[in-house]
């Protein structure tokens, strides 16, 4: 595996209902997944016969790469050039070399971000779509979900007593009051994604109550925003909060550890976001490039993903390890992505607005 460096980014995530993406199948999904039932057979055996080339472009982590690019190199002969950075930067790069592009996949990202930018991506629905979880399916015809990351809370069970936290609602106990983490979602992706989790948990995007609610909540916070995401997690395992608003990934790296912390799944719901891959138009190594998508989403690498890292797998019955809650076990919401993406700045603004006025009292 070739690795090319630059500089890290920050990489957008959004919430999603794949159900936003297309509600009835395109034109363009129905040739796309047409094209894509002729062809399985000639990748299939091109696949055989090994070799080739495939650039990719990802912001993962090293973690997701090395359990996943070495594996497809050795199975199927292909050379892999890796081009890592933050998801904005690989976007603004595919954007400048539409062209003449020199990757051929964007591994990683927001569903979201890949969604707003869909002239950038060539039309494939890979030939293990039916065995992803219904909610998380290629409906739009370019965009393969792979792995899924939830909003969760995380709680440190040495300072946590006898305060029970089971959800949303349990954060408004006085007695957590200044000692609640979370960053600042006008600027942290994973706070965004808490933000419309609870909107849609409480009520919808809308509905006052729910925004009552989020009035409410920062009020119990007391002011205390966290510089970064990471330091939401951290803060929590280092005692300086009992609990915190953030994502399910690096707080199962903590659990996995051993730290003293516990995940809660809001009992009013987790919104669970797919992070994207997609071919991009034009990309000279087509056939590997589809053979990638179909690697991804194949049983071996996903039960590989769900029983050595902490990322959720995205098809039925994956394997997962002993300190990951089975996602039949938690109660799932599926997110308004044409929604969200579309009134982001107006459900930031209103945010805003609260935490300013909260802040003036």
């Amino acid at each position: 595996m070739k690795k090319t460096g630059m500089a890290l980014l920050m990489g957008v995530i959004t919430a999603v209902s794949l159900t936003g993406c297309a509600s009835k199948a395109t034109d363009s999904t129905t040739a796309a997944q047409t094209e894509t039932t002729k062809a399985v057979e000639t990748t299939a055996a091109k696949a055989a016969q090994g070799g080739g080339n495939l650039v990719i472009y990802s912001p993962n982590s090293e973690g997701l790469m090395n359990a996943t690019i070495p594996l497809f190199e050795e199975k199927y002969g292909v050379n892999v050039e890796v081009i890592q950075a933050g998801t904005g930067e690989l976007v603004k790069r595919i954007q400048s070399e539409k062209n003449d592009p020199y990757g051929d996949i964007l591994f990683g990202g927001s569903w979201s971000l890949a969604y707003d930018n869909k002239s950038l991506w060539e039309p494939y629905v890979s030939a293990n779509n039916d065995n992803v979880i219904d909610a998380y399916k290629n409906t739009c015809g370019f965009i393969t979900g792979n792995v899924l990351d939830g909003s969760v809370l995380i709680v440190n069970t040495d300072l946590l007593g006898d305060i029970q936290i089971n959800g949303y609602k349990d954060l408004l106990n006085p007695e957590l009051k200044g000692k609640i983490a979370t960053a600042d979602p006008a600027n942290s992706s994973s706070a965004f994604a808490q933000l419309t989790n609870m909107l849609l948990a409480m009520g919808g995007y809308e509905d006052e109550a729910a925004w009552k609610y989020v009035d409410e909540l920062f009020g119990n916070i007391e002011g205390k925003i966290c510089e970064s995401s990471s330091a939401v997690y951290k803060g929590v395992a280092d005692g300086e909060y009992v609990v915190g608003l953030s994502y399910e990934d690096p707080c199962a790296q903590l659990v996995r550890d051993g730290a003293p912390v516990k995940i809660v799944y809001p009992q009013e719901g987790t919104v669970y976001l797919p992070a994207s891959a997609t071919i991009i138009k034009g990309a000279k190594n087509m056939d590997n490039a589809k053979l990638f998508l179909d690697f991804i989403l194949s049983d071996e690498v996903q039960n590989i993903w769900g029983s050595t890292l902490t990322n959720r797998p995205v098809i039925k019955n994956a394997e997962t390890s002993d300190f990951m809650k089975p996602i039949s076990d938690i109660k799932v919401l599926e997110e308004d992505i044409p929604y969200v993406s579309g009134n982001k700045q107006k459900i930031v603004d209103r945010y805003t607005e609260i935490f300013t006025d909260l802040q003036s009292k």
